[in-house]
């Protein structure tokens, strides 16, 4: 197992969850993490990956990044979506291997389950009927994932941990209106609109330089901020969303989600999660450089029989409750104080129509969430407008 001294490199510890696990972490007292932003580190670059792990030689590797998006950027972004991902996947959990990495932990999302997977979904939903079209790259690349860990697993008889989060939100998040996700995305269209009205120019300068849109930042005019943030569906005292607000989601605030993580990286192994407590027995020879002998190994899992089909490995990480994203809207109004008009386009694509998860395994293994989205929803607002200032 891990202790204080391990050397921990987290990818993504900018991000919104990276930096969430980052902190806690160090708030555990584990202090020798290493991290690259994506300009020290490219993780798509094969090369590049291979020398920082021959550089660092981390004991355990958190993979948190990712390129993410909402319904837009996965409409538009499509081929990105999945090679991006897929790149940055086989470089690090191949590289984390060669070196001989003790634990991994690989962060993937709910849109993995079928569009129309029974409720709640229990990690075996997963690869029983098709993806939602919108996001269907990202949640082939996450599968993927997943089933690297599993196979590297079950082969090598590493221990690779592979977690599931529902809706993200927190410290971090992305508010970027081309590319964000639902929660940030209302909440910074109703702030923009209420302050159209309220005629505060310094706060929505402050907020279009803090975040330009299509390139339209606070030195711009007026009328080009008024008309670039039309196109988002802010107006003056309204805003337009995309879809009919019906579609249930579940959200889990995201120092939440790093807390179960850490939780998982600490105290899981893969055989807990299989419930067999020595499922395979492998070891690796060296070489006298220290390169690890793939030619060398006893007992590969995967070639044990009696284990049966192993699948489905991953762990569902969220609240197990949902509110409908008309009703997420109604608590953001609230929470900024916003009072005009809110109106839902439907020619707009809603996505996938429920997306609640069961918990239970996550439970069993010894964690529950703790922030409520009411609590949620107001932290995030406030954590918006400190960047602001």
């Amino acid at each position: 197992m891990l202790d204080k001294q391990s050397k921990i490199y987290v990818a993504g510890h900018h991000g919104l969850v990276g930096s969430a696990i980052w902190n806690n972490l160090k708030a555990r007292g584990y202090d020798n993490l290493v991290g690259r932003s994506h300009r020290e580190l490219d993780l798509t670059d094969q090369v590049a990956v291979k020398a920082f792990f021959d550089e660092e030689r981390p004991d355990a590797v958190v993979l948190a990044a990712a390129f993410v998006g909402g319904i837009m950027a996965n409409s538009l972004y499509r081929a990105d979506f999945i090679m991006q991902n897929m790149k940055i996947q086989c470089n690090v959990i191949s590289e984390a291997y060669a070196h001989g990495v003790k634990k991994l932990l690989f962060l993937g999302s709910t849109c993995i389950y079928p569009k129309n997977a029974p409720q709640p979904m229990k990690e075996d939903a997963l690869l029983t009927s098709p993806l939602e079209y919108t996001n269907e790259e990202y949640a082939i690349a996450k599968i993927a994932g997943l089933k690297m860990c599993e196979s590297y697993n079950l082969q090598y008889g590493t221990n690779y941990i592979a977690v599931m989060p529902t809706n993200l939100y927190g410290p971090n998040d992305n508010f970027h209106l081309e590319n964000s996700h639902v929660m940030p995305a209302i909440i910074r269209k109703v702030y923009l609109a209420k302050l159209i009205h309220d005629g505060d120019w310094e706060a929505i300068r402050k907020d279009i330089g803090k975040r330009p849109v299509e390139g339209v930042s606070a030195e711009h005019s007026t009328e080009e901020i008024l008309q670039v943030l039309a196109k988002y569906g802010i107006y003056d005292n309204k805003v337009v969303l995309w879809g009919t607000g019906t579609p249930l989601r579940e959200f889990l605030w995201s120092e939440d989600m790093a807390d179960a993580c850490v939780h998982l990286l600490l105290n899981v192994n893969f055989s807990d999660i299989i419930g067999i407590e020595k499922y395979s027995s492998v070891y690796y020879g060296t070489s006298a450089s220290g390169v690890v002998d793939r030619n060398h190994s006893e007992g590969r899992g995967g070639a044990i029989p009696s284990l049966g089909e192993i699948r489905n490995c991953h762990i569902n990480v969220g609240t197990g409750k949902e509110l409908t994203i008309r009703q997420l809207t109604e608590l953001i109004v609230a929470t900024v104080g916003f009072e005009g008009e809110v109106e839902f386009d439907s020619s707009k694509p809603d996505g996938t129509p429920r997306k609640l998860i069961d918990v239970s395994k996550l439970h069993s293994l010894g964690w529950t969430h703790r922030v409520e989205i009411e609590d949620g929803v107001r932290k995030l607002f406030e954590w918006y407008q400190s960047t602001l200032v």
